[in-house]
Parts: structure tokens; sequence; C-alpha cells
């Protein structure tokens, strides 16, 4: 069994401590042609696919780099939008590597408490089970 990440949160919710044990597992690179055959579109500061699932490249994957250089967020190493390079035929043939990307922190913040309003539920649902069985069965023949 193999362990991704690990998260500590306190009894507020609040994210104490996060490791990623990241290993990128499917990172595809292909040279394309213009028009680029696949739709991107921006999605929480990254250019993700969108439609068009082709060669291993899969609804989803974020652009990690163009040409060899990696890019920041939406925008390219020089700063330009990705979506405007990739538009501009003078700009192909054009190699893009595609793959799963990082979560940011507002991403691992949001788990976070997603695991603890799991965990609030959890206690709830025991407390409550509890209740009813110190009030006796419930049901048919009683």
């Amino acid at each position: 069994m193999v362990i991704y990440s690990v998260y500590v949160v306190n009894k507020a919710g609040g994210l104490i401590y996060q490791y990623d044990n990241y290993v990128p597992r499917a990172e595809v690179e292909k040279t394309f042609s213009y028009p680029l055959d696949l739709v991107l579109k921006h999605h929480d500061e990254k250019v993700v696919v969108s439609f068009g699932q082709r060669d291993g490249i899969r609804v989803g994957h974020a652009v990690l780099s163009i040409n060899g250089v990696d890019v920041i967020g939406k925008n390219t190493s020089d700063g330009k939008d990705i979506l405007e390079y990739l538009k501009d035929p003078s700009n192909y043939p054009v190699s893009i590597r595609f793959g799963r990307a990082r979560l940011s922190s507002n991403e691992k913040l949001m788990l976070a408490s997603m695991f603890h309003s799991c965990e609030l539920f959890d206690q709830n649902l025991k407390s409550a089970l509890e209740v009813a069985e110190k009030a006796g069965n419930f049901g048919a023949g009683s």
C-alpha cells in the first residue's frame, strides 16, 4: 500500500501539516501542428484539457511545459497567456507536455477542511447511534 499524502488537521479544522509524496504518474509530451485538436481552458489558475482525449492525454490533464520550458500557472515563462500563445499559427509546430498538476495551497486547505467535515459528521453519527441504542430497539415488533 502506498501513502500519497499526509494531512494533519486540528480540532478546529485548520491544516497543521501536509506532506505530498508526489510522483507524477502520467506525463505525455506530444508535438502538435496548427490547429490544435484539443480544447483547452483556464481552470483554477491552470490550463487544462477540457475536450479531446488522445495518445495518453486525458481530460483534466494540465499543460506542464511548452517547447521544453515549464509554464507558470496559465502563462508561459515570458508572461504570455498560454491560450493566446497557442492561437497564433506562427508558434507551430509546438511541443506540449501534459500531466496531472500538483495541488495548489488553496486546494490543499479545501481538502483538509473536507476531511474535518467528514470527521465531524462521523462523530455526530456515532453519538446519535449511542443515544438510540440506550433508548432501546426501534422497528417492527417493538
